[in-house]
Protein backbone atom coordinates (compact mmCIF):
# COMPACT_ATOMS: atom_id res chain seq x y z
CA UNK A 1 0.00 0.00 0.00
CA UNK A 2 1.48 3.46 -0.79
CA UNK A 3 1.76 5.95 1.72
CA UNK A 4 -0.25 9.15 1.01
CA UNK A 5 1.54 12.06 0.75
CA UNK A 6 2.81 13.92 3.67
CA UNK A 7 0.08 16.72 4.22
CA UNK A 8 3.22 18.78 5.97
CA UNK A 9 4.49 19.22 2.37
CA UNK A 10 1.29 18.68 -0.25
CA UNK A 11 -1.39 20.80 -0.13
CA UNK A 12 -4.50 19.37 0.24
CA UNK A 13 -7.65 18.52 2.81
CA UNK A 14 -10.55 16.49 2.82
CA UNK A 15 -12.01 19.46 1.37
CA UNK A 16 -9.97 21.17 -0.73
CA UNK A 17 -6.43 20.35 -2.73
CA UNK A 18 -3.85 21.83 -4.76
CA UNK A 19 -4.70 21.28 -8.57
CA UNK A 20 -0.77 19.69 -9.50
CA UNK A 21 -2.01 16.45 -6.97
CA UNK A 22 -5.14 15.77 -8.66
CA UNK A 23 -4.90 11.83 -8.94
CA UNK A 24 -2.68 11.66 -6.18
CA UNK A 25 -4.97 12.64 -3.49
CA UNK A 26 -8.89 12.52 -2.51
CA UNK A 27 -10.47 16.19 -2.31
CA UNK A 28 -13.95 17.86 -3.08
CA UNK A 29 -12.42 20.37 -5.42
CA UNK A 30 -8.77 20.65 -6.73
CA UNK A 31 -7.69 24.43 -7.44
CA UNK A 32 -4.68 26.53 -9.03
CA UNK A 33 -2.56 28.67 -6.10
CA UNK A 34 -1.98 32.19 -6.43
CA UNK A 35 1.65 33.40 -5.84
CA UNK A 36 2.22 35.54 -3.33
CA UNK A 37 5.49 37.10 -1.38
CA UNK A 38 5.80 37.46 2.30
CA UNK A 39 5.94 41.12 3.15
CA UNK A 40 6.53 41.18 6.66
CA UNK A 41 9.89 40.37 8.45
CA UNK A 42 8.42 37.19 10.04
CA UNK A 43 5.14 35.59 9.83
CA UNK A 44 3.77 32.17 11.93
CA UNK A 45 2.48 29.35 10.14
CA UNK A 46 -0.17 27.39 11.81
CA UNK A 47 -2.22 24.67 11.71
CA UNK A 48 -5.66 26.66 11.66
CA UNK A 49 -6.68 29.85 10.94
CA UNK A 50 -6.51 31.21 14.58
CA UNK A 51 -3.85 33.38 16.18
CA UNK A 52 -4.37 31.16 19.35
CA UNK A 53 -3.67 28.16 17.02
CA UNK A 54 -0.13 26.55 17.52
CA UNK A 55 2.64 28.00 15.07
CA UNK A 56 4.39 24.88 12.98
CA UNK A 57 6.65 26.53 11.17
CA UNK A 58 7.11 30.51 9.94
CA UNK A 59 7.80 32.09 6.59
CA UNK A 60 10.51 35.16 5.94
CA UNK A 61 10.53 38.21 4.36
CA UNK A 62 10.62 37.58 0.64
CA UNK A 63 9.90 34.15 0.29
CA UNK A 64 7.21 33.07 -2.71
CA UNK A 65 3.75 31.19 -0.80
CA UNK A 66 1.41 29.79 -2.77
CA UNK A 67 -2.21 30.60 -1.49
CA UNK A 68 -4.67 27.82 -2.45
CA UNK A 69 -7.18 29.16 -0.10
CA UNK A 70 -9.03 31.95 1.96
CA UNK A 71 -11.14 32.57 5.40
CA UNK A 72 -11.23 35.33 6.92
CA UNK A 73 -8.24 37.35 7.03
CA UNK A 74 -6.39 33.74 6.85
CA UNK A 75 -4.55 32.61 3.83
CA UNK A 76 -3.62 28.57 3.40
CA UNK A 77 -1.02 27.47 1.42
CA UNK A 78 2.85 26.43 0.83
CA UNK A 79 6.36 28.18 1.49
CA UNK A 80 7.97 28.00 -1.45
CA UNK A 81 11.22 27.72 0.18
CA UNK A 82 10.63 24.76 2.13
CA UNK A 83 7.29 22.87 0.70
CA UNK A 84 5.67 24.00 4.21
CA UNK A 85 1.66 23.99 3.95
CA UNK A 86 -0.25 26.03 6.40
CA UNK A 87 -1.84 29.21 7.08
CA UNK A 88 -0.61 32.68 6.89
CA UNK A 89 -2.14 35.97 8.53
CA UNK A 90 -2.92 37.66 4.86
CA UNK A 91 -1.77 40.81 5.90
CA UNK A 92 1.97 39.26 5.94
CA UNK A 93 1.30 38.43 2.43
CA UNK A 94 1.42 40.72 -0.88
CA UNK A 95 1.00 39.75 -4.75
CA UNK A 96 3.25 41.53 -6.11
CA UNK A 97 6.26 39.02 -6.97
CA UNK A 98 9.79 39.81 -7.85
CA UNK A 99 12.88 37.46 -8.95
CA UNK A 100 15.22 37.99 -5.92
CA UNK A 101 18.54 39.79 -6.59
CA UNK A 102 20.35 39.66 -2.84
CA UNK A 103 19.83 37.92 0.58
CA UNK A 104 19.85 38.80 4.13
CA UNK A 105 23.63 37.93 5.27
CA UNK A 106 23.29 39.73 8.69
CA UNK A 107 21.67 38.59 11.51
CA UNK A 108 18.85 41.17 11.60
CA UNK A 109 18.60 44.41 9.05
CA UNK A 110 15.89 46.87 9.40
CA UNK A 111 13.82 47.91 7.08
CA UNK A 112 14.09 51.80 6.82
CA UNK A 113 11.45 53.91 5.20
CA UNK A 114 13.69 56.43 3.71
CA UNK A 115 17.91 55.43 3.41
CA UNK A 116 18.78 56.79 6.11
CA UNK A 117 19.73 55.42 9.65
CA UNK A 118 17.49 58.13 11.60
CA UNK A 119 14.26 57.47 10.21
CA UNK A 120 12.29 54.96 11.99
CA UNK A 121 12.69 51.18 10.78
CA UNK A 122 9.47 49.79 9.80
CA UNK A 123 10.80 46.09 10.25
CA UNK A 124 13.50 43.68 11.03
CA UNK A 125 14.64 41.46 8.31
CA UNK A 126 16.16 38.06 9.19
CA UNK A 127 19.37 36.21 7.90
CA UNK A 128 18.35 34.20 4.76
CA UNK A 129 15.54 36.29 3.72
CA UNK A 130 15.74 37.32 -0.11
CA UNK A 131 15.35 40.44 -0.85
CA UNK A 132 14.82 42.22 -4.43
CA UNK A 133 16.87 45.21 -5.17
CA UNK A 134 15.43 48.08 -7.20
CA UNK A 135 18.70 50.47 -6.90
CA UNK A 136 21.51 51.78 -4.53
CA UNK A 137 21.32 55.35 -2.35
CA UNK A 138 23.69 56.28 -0.01
CA UNK A 139 25.13 52.63 0.76
CA UNK A 140 21.44 51.63 1.19
CA UNK A 141 19.27 49.17 -1.07
CA UNK A 142 15.46 50.17 -2.33
CA UNK A 143 13.58 47.19 -2.30
CA UNK A 144 10.56 46.31 -4.23
CA UNK A 145 7.61 46.77 -2.53
CA UNK A 146 9.52 49.41 -0.37
CA UNK A 147 11.94 50.52 2.08
CA UNK A 148 15.51 50.33 2.71
CA UNK A 149 18.00 47.82 3.76
CA UNK A 150 21.60 48.80 4.65
CA UNK A 151 23.77 47.72 1.57
CA UNK A 152 25.79 46.14 3.80
CA UNK A 153 24.29 43.54 4.98
CA UNK A 154 22.78 41.67 1.59
CA UNK A 155 25.18 39.71 -0.50
CA UNK A 156 23.98 38.60 -4.55
CA UNK A 157 21.24 35.53 -4.73
CA UNK A 158 23.20 32.44 -4.59
CA UNK A 159 26.01 33.16 -2.20
CA UNK A 160 26.53 30.82 0.15
CA UNK A 161 28.22 30.60 3.55
CA UNK A 162 29.50 26.88 3.40
CA UNK A 163 30.48 26.73 7.09
CA UNK A 164 26.80 25.60 8.20
CA UNK A 165 28.13 25.35 11.72
CA UNK A 166 29.71 28.53 12.12
CA UNK A 167 26.37 29.93 10.64
CA UNK A 168 24.67 28.22 13.33
CA UNK A 169 26.90 29.58 16.17
CA UNK A 170 25.87 33.28 15.08
CA UNK A 171 22.77 32.28 16.92
CA UNK A 172 24.31 30.78 20.21
CA UNK A 173 21.39 32.69 22.45
CA UNK A 174 18.82 33.11 20.47
CA UNK A 175 15.61 32.00 22.54
CA UNK A 176 14.16 29.38 21.72
CA UNK A 177 11.09 29.08 19.64
CA UNK A 178 8.68 26.29 18.83
CA UNK A 179 8.55 26.71 14.96
CA UNK A 180 10.56 29.34 14.28
CA UNK A 181 12.92 29.56 12.04
CA UNK A 182 14.85 32.68 12.25
CA UNK A 183 17.48 34.49 14.50
CA UNK A 184 14.50 36.51 16.12
CA UNK A 185 13.45 32.80 17.68
CA UNK A 186 13.84 29.90 16.28
CA UNK A 187 14.21 25.65 17.40
CA UNK A 188 16.12 23.06 16.52
CA UNK A 189 15.01 21.69 13.22
CA UNK A 190 14.70 25.67 12.26
CA UNK A 191 18.28 25.75 13.43
CA UNK A 192 19.76 23.02 11.21
CA UNK A 193 17.07 24.42 8.14
CA UNK A 194 18.80 27.55 8.18
CA UNK A 195 22.38 26.92 8.17
CA UNK A 196 22.22 24.49 5.87
CA UNK A 197 20.25 26.68 3.17
CA UNK A 198 23.08 29.67 4.20
CA UNK A 199 25.69 27.07 2.71
CA UNK A 200 23.79 26.32 -0.10
CA UNK A 201 22.43 22.59 0.99
CA UNK A 202 18.63 21.32 0.37
CA UNK A 203 17.21 21.23 3.76
CA UNK A 204 13.56 20.45 4.61
CA UNK A 205 11.62 21.04 8.08
CA UNK A 206 11.01 18.96 10.56
CA UNK A 207 13.61 17.05 12.59
CA UNK A 208 12.10 13.66 11.22
CA UNK A 209 12.22 15.22 7.38
CA UNK A 210 16.40 15.80 7.66
CA UNK A 211 16.94 12.31 9.27
CA UNK A 212 15.82 10.78 6.48
CA UNK A 213 17.02 12.96 3.84
CA UNK A 214 19.82 15.29 4.42
CA UNK A 215 23.83 13.57 4.36
CA UNK A 216 24.90 10.66 4.82
CA UNK A 217 24.19 8.18 7.58
CA UNK A 218 26.31 7.33 9.85
CA UNK A 219 24.39 5.58 12.66
CA UNK A 220 21.26 4.80 14.21
CA UNK A 221 22.07 4.73 17.95
CA UNK A 222 25.09 6.74 17.82
CA UNK A 223 27.38 4.40 19.37
CA UNK A 224 30.91 3.80 17.83
CA UNK A 225 30.94 7.07 15.55
CA UNK A 226 34.08 9.04 15.52
CA UNK A 227 32.50 12.37 15.84
CA UNK A 228 33.22 15.53 13.65
CA UNK A 229 32.72 19.05 13.50
CA UNK A 230 28.83 19.09 11.05
CA UNK A 231 28.16 16.11 12.25
CA UNK A 232 24.30 16.04 12.40
CA UNK A 233 22.62 13.92 15.46
CA UNK A 234 19.19 12.76 15.58
CA UNK A 235 17.20 12.22 18.94
CA UNK A 236 13.28 11.71 19.37
CA UNK A 237 12.04 15.41 17.89
CA UNK A 238 15.07 16.89 17.99
CA UNK A 239 18.14 17.73 16.42
CA UNK A 240 22.01 19.16 16.30
CA UNK A 241 25.22 19.68 15.15
CA UNK A 242 28.26 18.71 16.49
CA UNK A 243 30.50 21.22 17.32
CA UNK A 244 33.71 19.25 17.81
CA UNK A 245 34.01 15.85 18.79
CA UNK A 246 31.99 15.78 22.16
CA UNK A 247 29.61 18.72 22.39
CA UNK A 248 26.21 19.60 20.76
CA UNK A 249 25.12 22.75 19.10
CA UNK A 250 21.50 23.22 18.94
CA UNK A 251 18.26 25.12 20.22
CA UNK A 252 16.94 23.43 23.37
CA UNK A 253 13.79 23.72 25.42
CA UNK A 254 15.98 22.98 28.44
CA UNK A 255 17.69 25.95 28.46
CA UNK A 256 15.24 27.83 26.29
CA UNK A 257 17.75 29.12 23.73
CA UNK A 258 20.66 27.65 20.90
CA UNK A 259 22.88 27.18 22.93
CA UNK A 260 26.35 24.16 23.30
CA UNK A 261 26.10 21.27 25.74
CA UNK A 262 28.25 17.74 25.77
CA UNK A 263 26.79 15.42 23.86
CA UNK A 264 26.84 13.06 26.87
CA UNK A 265 24.59 14.96 28.89
CA UNK A 266 21.62 15.57 26.38
CA UNK A 267 21.96 11.82 25.16
CA UNK A 268 21.24 11.10 29.29
CA UNK A 269 18.39 13.63 29.47
CA UNK A 270 16.62 12.30 26.42
CA UNK A 271 16.87 8.74 27.93
CA UNK A 272 18.80 7.78 30.54
CA UNK A 273 18.99 4.01 29.33
CA UNK A 274 20.90 5.26 26.29
CA UNK A 275 18.47 2.41 24.56
CA UNK A 276 16.30 5.50 22.58
CA UNK A 277 18.67 8.42 23.05
CA UNK A 278 20.06 8.69 19.50
CA UNK A 279 18.21 7.94 16.60
CA UNK A 280 20.43 8.38 13.99
CA UNK A 281 24.15 10.44 13.12
CA UNK A 282 24.08 11.33 9.23
CA UNK A 283 27.60 13.08 7.90
CA UNK A 284 27.24 15.57 4.89
CA UNK A 285 29.97 15.17 2.01
CA UNK A 286 32.90 16.91 2.48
Amino acid sequence: MIAPPDPRRHPYRPDLAAAHLRGLVEAERFVDGVPHRVRTGVAGLRGSPDASATQTSQVLFGENFTVYDRQGNWAWGQCGTDGYVGWVHAQSLSPEVSAPTHVVTALRSFLFPEPSLKTPPRDAIPLGAPVTVLREENGYMALAGGGWLYGRHLAPIGSTDPDFVATAERLLGVPYLWGGRSPLGIDCSGLVQLALLRAGIACPRDSDMQRAEVGDLLSTDGRGVDYRRGDIVFFPGHVGFMLDEARLLHATAFTMTVTVEPLADVVTRVDPTRAGGILAVRRLAG
